[in-house]
């Protein structure tokens, strides 16, 4: 058995292997190390966000049933896919894919922030009143279907190996609940690291109440997007603990903190513009 096979074999045991490990990890790093104190019960909050996490599964289970690592074996028995045209090296595909794949989640994520219908969807993510490693995973149930069709497109345009798909999801997970912890870094650990990998703290500002710092620091895994592309803030003007979380019109734990409320948000409240524009409003210093 290729290493292609195994893995699409496998699937299922690695990702909720490496899922269940990690958030086991984070859980314990957010009690005895927190960032900031969390204004919302834990056990409510996490019975809600990981009740998401579950009807989400069933939804993607039920309507995508081959998932990711279907999509790519297909494209791979078709000679689908810019790497399986080119017939490139496996390491050079799988390396090359995961990149790329990871620019596209950027790339995504971008653009849930600056299309009024896509934002709507995406709010529910941000709507959470505290920031710790269940926020990495409350996204509204539309937005992980679309989430996934786009996903299958860039597997199938890239022809991206089945062993780079269940890598780059499995590091995407892990790396999501990771700079979405409640946790806290060495200032110079922190420093160095998100030269590479999106910290926290860098993600955290993604989370402000304040557009000019929520509409930047887009990146989840790798950070150098970021960077490239001018939309990095370094930190929070009122600093980790000083910054309300969360989006403005959406501050009742009714809403925010329980399961039908958080699935309604996208049908709720006003149409406001939330475009990448808003960051360069006079009075909103990019660090």
């Amino acid at each position: 058995m290729d290493i292609n096979a195994f893995v699409q074999a496998h699937e299922v045991a690695i990702r909720l292997g490496a899922f269940f490990g990690i958030f086991a990890l984070m859980a314990l790093w957010e009690i005895l190390a927190p960032r900031r104190r969390l204004s919302v019960s834990k056990p409510k909050r996490w019975l809600n966000n990981l009740g998401v996490v579950v009807l989400n599964s069933v939804v993607v289970r039920l309507l995508f049933p081959a998932a990711a690592v279907g999509v790519a074996a297909f494209a791979a028995s078709h000679g689908w896919g810019i790497f399986n045209y080119l017939q490139a090296p496996f390491w050079a595909a799988v390396a090359l894919s995961f990149v790329a794949m990871d620019f596209a989640i950027y790339l995504q994520h971008v653009m849930f922030h600056a299309v009024p219908v896509l934002w709507r969807l995406h709010r529910m993510h941000h709507a959470d009143l505290d920031f710790d490693v269940t926020t990495g995973a409350r996204f509204h149930p539309i937005e992980i279907v679309l989430s996934m069709l786009i996903k299958f497109a860039v597997i199938v345009v890239l022809g991206a190996p089945v062993l780079a798909v269940v890598l780059f999801e499995v590091v995407l997970n892990g790396t999501a609940m990771f700079n979405h912890g409640n946790v806290r870094l060495a200032g110079a650990l922190d420093r160095r690291l998100r030269w590479v990998l999106v910290t926290p703290d860098m993600h955290r500002v993604h989370h402000s109440i304040e557009e000019a710092e929520s509409n930047t620091n887009f990146g989840f895994n790798l950070s150098l997007w970021d960077r490239l592309f001018g939309t990095y803030t370094a930190a929070p003007r009122l600093g980790h603990e000083g910054m309300a979380i969360g989006v403005r019109g959406f501050r009742d734990e009714r809403q925010c903190a329980t399961l039908p409320g958080m699935l309604a948000i996208p049908f709720q409240g006003t149409r406001e513009a939330y475009s990448i524009s808003r960051r360069f409003e006079p009075g909103h210093e990019i660090r």
